[in-house]
């Protein structure tokens, strides 16, 4: 079996590597291909991984490469945690809707959405790699924003079988069992319990917990708004987790508490970006020690805790036909009813040798569905403007963006954004 990672320079790759060592009784992995266009990154990133493999028998071979192709060519699997214009430009997202007063960040506002102008024509060109070098191959998308670059595929690589994952779900699964465990004095196995959660990506609702098929929600709940009231400084009002009787995805934050956003992005820098080019300075220090075989503690400061956990989790259940459910970005094809059937959700899925299977799921409630479909209006519009260069797409995906700028500031943002990343754009630099 053939793995290829398209961004496997990337300072989590580490972990992705641990998740495969795992593996090895049920995922009997023989190549893991590291794709990457910065040779310095895939040299210490890649020589670590070989390192790490080897030290444990080289079970599987880790084959490090810069030509896409040679490594999309005859996979069972594609991963995607690539990065257009790398760190640098996710710092100019940030400082972009800086700049213009409104939420930088790298998956919701202006930020996002130029992440995904860069990302979008990136992706489907892989796709269209995987058309013709391994059209069986399951395409696994972790690139941020994950949900909507995953909607372009689904809307221009239909053939190709992708699905897109975060690892916010299994966060707050994770978070909900330690709970549970401190309450009940016993260790349980997060292979007992499910999380019920919809939405799209980084904007979802968490509404249901099931232990051993038993609904323990109105538990987990409870112990939830407990903590919030004891919180000084709590991440929900207790009053609005009471009222939706759900806990919303913490990127909630910037819709829900947009002006202590914009307000906390005063005291850059440094920004989130500049913070993290900052970690993976020391993690790429660490990874190039040559003794090194084991990621160093270092890598929990960079975020995407249980990112190897998701990412091997699911290609496993994929290919040893488990029919386990996982919270996947989809097509949810008629899985809710009432909601267009042609949209991306995040949901859980059940997942088998044959594909990832939406699972039936009760729509969410008005006070939700609003923002959702709000939010997927600007989705799709992003999807056309990346694909075809079209700067009108664009400049509607600004408005319709609830976290985007007043309809007088729009073409100005626009012309920023685009003048900003304009090497990166070249879509719209058509003459």
């Amino acid at each position: 079996m053939k793995v290829a990672v398209i961004g496997g320079g990337s300072t989590y790759t580490p972990e992705l590597v641990n998740g495969f060592l795992e593996r090895l009784d049920t995922f009997p992995l023989k190549e893991l291909w590291l794709v990457d266009i910065a040779p310095e990154r895939l040299e210490v990133v890649g020589r670590f991984a070989q390192r790490m493999v080897k030290a444990k028998g080289e079970p599987f071979k880790v084959m490090l490469t810069s030509n896409r192709r040679e490594a999309v060519e005859g996979a069972s699997y594609v991963t995607t945690q690539l990065r257009v214009g790398m760190m640098a430009a996710r710092r100019a997202d940030e400082y972009l809707g800086l700049r213009h007063g409104l939420i930088g960040q790298e998956t919701t506002g202006v930020g996002g959405m130029a992440k995904a102008l860069r990302t979008i024509p990136v992706i489907l060109d892989i796709a269209k790699d995987m058309r013709e070098l391994a059209p069986k191959a399951l395409l696994v998308n972790f690139t941020n924003p994950a949900g909507l670059v995953t909607e372009a595929l689904f809307r221009y690589a239909p053939d190709i079988a992708a699905a897109g994952v975060c690892n916010v779900p299994i966060g707050i699964k994770m978070h909900i069992l330690d709970d549970l465990e401190k309450r009940q004095g016993v260790k349980i196995s997060p292979d007992r319990a499910e999380l019920n959660t919809l939405g799209l990506n980084h904007l979802s609702w968490h509404r249901g917990f099931t232990l051993d098929g038993e609904d323990v929600w109105p538990t987990v709940l409870e112990s939830y708004v407990s903590q919030l009231k004891a919180d000084p400084h709590p991440a929900w009002e207790p009053g609005l987790v009471t009222s939706l009787r759900m806990i919303p995805n913490y990127y909630l934050q910037y819709f829900y508490h947009t002006a202590h956003k914009l307000a906390e992005q005063q005291k850059w820098p440094p920004s989130r970006a500049d913070e993290v080019m900052k970690i993976e300075e020391g993690l790429l220090r660490e990874y190039a020690e040559p003794d090194r075989t084991e990621p160093p503690p270092d890598l929990m400061k960079r975020g995407g805790a249980y990112y190897s956990t998701v990412a091997t989790q699911l290609l496993n259940a994929h290919y040893n036909n488990l029919g386990e459910t996982h919270v996947v970005n989809v097509r949810h094809a008629g899985a809710v009813p009432g909601w267009p059937r042609d949209w991306v959700l995040e949901l859980p899925c059940r997942v088998d040798s044959n594909g990832i299977h939406p699972l039936p799921a009760e729509p969410l409630p008005p006070v939700c569905f609003g923002l959702i479909a709000q939010v997927k209006s600007y989705e799709l519009l992003t999807v056309e403007a990346a694909v075809h260069g079209d700067r009108n797409a664009a400049y509607q995906a600004l408005l319709a963006n609830p976290l985007g700028p007043s309809a007088d500031k729009v073409q100005e943002v626009l012309d920023d954004l685009l003048e900003t990343h304009r090497e990166h754009l070249p879509q719209f630099w058509k003459k």
